[in-house]
């Protein structure tokens, strides 16, 4: 396994080059024109400034781990066989709807795993200058200060946190689980960035967070944010084995 001290480096290696994507996504607020947004499918949109910011953070990551693979979402970096123990888990902008509306909750995500096991999480909030990390065995930071996971064990006394998918197949059953959830719990918000849903539910601010049809550069980053904040994150049915299951649930 890799030493504490080695995946701290390589945390606030880390950083830095994921605060240099922040940097960019703030200086384009507001620039977007509607002729540079692209569909990819329903309801879920990219524009140049996600794939722009995902080569930043390809350029300034391969310079921390000259072999490891990446996973990306606007596949910047072309797809191969994997050969490498690393892999870079890459959401360059999550919350690109917010950020185009200019609504200030998006955030860049960058997840490391070695040989398929999550080591190295950031996930940066450049509206709040709000910078998440975590290493494996090494705690959960918010801006270098320790953060742990809400105490609070009452459903009916939670803040539950959710996002909806982009398709509308079995809506039925979504809004059923919705309403079930609903009658039971203090409140329920939905901010539309599964990263930062995940750094809030390791701060506290959040008690839990699910979420149904998500991706993994989604959420790479944010379930060793959890873990290493004291909580728990797995599938809807309890399989601690997330990363790729396409739904999640993390709570203390």
């Amino acid at each position: 396994m890799i030493g504490k001290e080695e995946l701290k480096n390589i945390c606030d290696q880390t950083v830095v080059v994921v605060k240099e994507a922040g940097r960019f996504i703030a200086s384009q607020i507001g620039k977007v024109q509607q002729t540079d947004i692209i569909e990819k499918e329903k309801n879920s949109l990219v524009s140049y400034v996600d794939i722009e910011t995902e080569k930043i953070l390809v350029k300034g990551l391969r310079n921390i781990i000259n072999t490891a693979d990446f996973l990306t979402e606007e596949d910047t970096v072309e797809s191969k066989p994997s050969k490498s123990d690393w892999k870079w888990i890459i959401d360059p902008l999550d919350g690109t709807t917010n950020f185009l509306k200019g609504i200030p909750a998006f955030c860049v995500s960058v997840g490391l795993s070695y040989r398929e096991e999550l080591v190295v999480g950031v996930i940066y909030d450049m509206n709040r200058d709000e910078c998440f990390t975590a290493t494996k065995s090494g705690g959960a930071f918010l801006n270098n200060n320790k953060i742990e996971v809400s105490r609070i064990d009452k459903m009916r006394d939670s803040v539950i946190a959710t996002g909806f998918p982009y398709s509308m197949n079995q809506l039925e059953g979504l809004i059923e689980l919705l309403r079930n959830i609903l009658q039971n719990v203090r409140g329920v918000r939905r901010m539309g960035s599964a990263a930062l849903d995940l750094a809030y539910t390791a701060c506290g601010r959040y008690d839990s967070y699910y979420e149904l049809r998500i991706n993994p550069w989604d959420v790479a980053a944010g379930i060793l944010i959890v873990r290493e904040a004291g909580g728990r994150v797995s599938d809807i049915f309890g399989n601690e084995d997330v990363l790729y299951s396409k739904n999640i649930l993390g709570h203390k």
